[in-house]
């Protein structure tokens, strides 16, 4: 099968097309013949940072997480699966699993689901990552109808499809964003824009909920934004955030007695750890799609599988908008 194979790591490594044994079904597992797959920020920093990263393959490396595509075969004891399904995941791309960057990759059962019959291959890759961290994330925080949620960065892989499931879930949505593309964007979703260049936290708290604090914060900007989650949220608030590495004083926090939830949806996959409720999320989620509750917000630049070089400069260069994709 042909594949793309990062031979080094670091800031040029290039990917490289070759020829490699096409994989077969271990227990547990089907091998997907693959349709799409989109880019993750965690993918361009495993590409770049190698193995300071602990979550990288060995070299040579076959990258890529998110994937859509036919179910080709299935190995023993996999049941609700057959050939010729089309379905979803995020189940490689790190550690000792082969990615998504080949015409065929072994796929853990458990970290699947049937695809939305409403989407594209090309639209179902892009949410497999960003969708089950934003489910978590609203999850964790206990999202219900009647709150007010806000959500940092709500046109990003993350922040739009957490954006649509908080409003989805009977909650009142606002979302931090840049520029009259983003604002009409977050419009659409049925939420209200807030203007982070223009308006304090102070501003737009006072303006959205009388200086009462928002009841969850959905953090996809993390870092030193973290410091405006907890200025923004409630008294005994909810703060998630998928970008928690870094040092900050929690006293603010504290005399909120804010609630922190540290989404990192890398774990079932890095440690075999409840791999069913990524299968159950994806499911979820299909379902939700498929009502017309999320859409993907895909960027308009298209690439294929030789050209997955440039489509990680095009997210990393910042311009995308929406999900970058590969198609296989």
């Amino acid at each position: 099968m042909k594949a793309m194979v990062l031979n080094q790591y670091g800031e040029q490594a290039a990917f490289e097309q070759t020829e490699m044994t096409a994989p077969s079904a271990q227990p547990g597992q089907v091998i997907v013949r693959v349709a799409a797959t989109s880019i993750n920020t965690v993918d361009t920093m495993i590409r770049q940072m190698g193995k300071d990263l602990p979550l990288s393959p060995e070299l040579p490396a076959v990258l890529g997480m998110d994937f859509a595509g036919t179910i080709e075969a299935v190995g023993e004891g996999v049941s609700g699966f057959s050939p010729g399904d089309e379905v979803y995941g995020c189940a490689g791309g790190l550690a000792d699993l082969q990615g998504t960057l080949a015409e065929y990759m072994p796929a853990d059962a458990q970290l699947i689901a049937h695809k939305p019959k409403s989407l594209t291959m090309r639209e179902a890759a892009a949410l497999p990552l960003v969708g089950i961290t934003a489910f978590e994330g609203l999850q964790r925080a206990g999202v219900k109808a009647g709150q007010k949620v806000l959500v940092h960065g709500g046109t990003g892989g993350v922040g739009h499809v957490a954006v649509q499931l908080a409003k989805r879930f009977g909650a009142t949505v606002y979302s931090t964003a840049s520029g009259e593309q983003a604002f009409d964007i977050i419009k659409g979703y049925g939420a209200t824009p807030i203007d982070y260049k223009t308006e304090t936290v102070n501003d737009y708290v006072q303006a959205h909920t009388s200086g009462a604090g928002f009841d969850v914060v959905f953090d996809s900007v993390g870092g030193a934004n973290m410091t405006n989650s907890f200025e923004a949220a409630a008294l005994n608030g909810h703060v998630s955030t998928t970008v928690a590495m870094v040092e900050l004083d929690l006293m603010t926090a504290h005399f909120k007695g804010l609630s922190i939830h540290v989404v990192f949806m890398l774990i079932p996959m890095l440690h075999n750890h409840h791999r069913e409720a990524h299968g159950d999320i994806l499911a979820q989620l299909a379902q939700i799609v498929d009502q017309g509750g999320v859409k993907p917000l895909l960027d308009d630049q298209r690439f294929n599988l030789a050209e997955v070089g440039k489509a990680h400069d095009r997210l990393t260069s910042g311009q995308a908008i929406g999900k970058v994709v590969v198609e296989v």
